[in-house]
């Protein structure tokens, strides 16, 4: 992220139809373009379509949509990913089956994530130490919480 000018959290409304998947992804990819990450750029997309599509499927009712919001924090130098919905329920990490692979994605590839309580419904969050300059997706410190 440029040193020079602090970036501000970004937070984006989504209707709940299908194309809001790769609009809050290219919505994100905007966003790490402009405060110029490069590490962990691939981390954090897949993040983002991970709990946008959960949100899509399990915790946003019919005629409502969900919230996205990109909060850099750590003095710019990691993001947390929070996407806020209107539905019942906790998301919790599960067996693999035909589907039900989004959070346990987001929980190898964060280095934290978690449930909050919001009224109505719920945030889910993620937060991934970013990294500057050349570096590439693959080549991350990581540790577990």
């Amino acid at each position: 992220m440029n040193s020079e000018t602090p970036p501000g959290p970004r937070a984006r409304f989504y209707r709940r139809e299908r194309q809001s998947v790769p609009a809050a992804r290219a919505f994100t990819f905007r966003a790490l373009a402009d405060w110029g990450v490069r590490g962990r750029a691939d981390d954090v997309l897949l993040c983002v379509s991970e709990l946008a599509t959960n949100a899509l499927l399990h915790g946003v009712p019919p005629g409502r949509g969900f919230l996205l919001r990109l909060l850099p924090y750590g003095d710019r130098a990691g993001l947390r990913i929070e996407v806020h919905d209107s539905g019942d329920g906790v998301p919790a990490l599960r067996e693999p089956d035909e589907g039900g692979r989004g959070l346990l994605l987001v929980s190898v590839l964060a280095d934290k994530w978690g449930v909050e309580d919001r009224v109505p419904g719920k945030i889910v969050w993620c937060e991934l130490e970013l990294t500057r300059g050349r570096a590439t997706a693959g080549t991350r410190p990581r540790e577990r919480p």
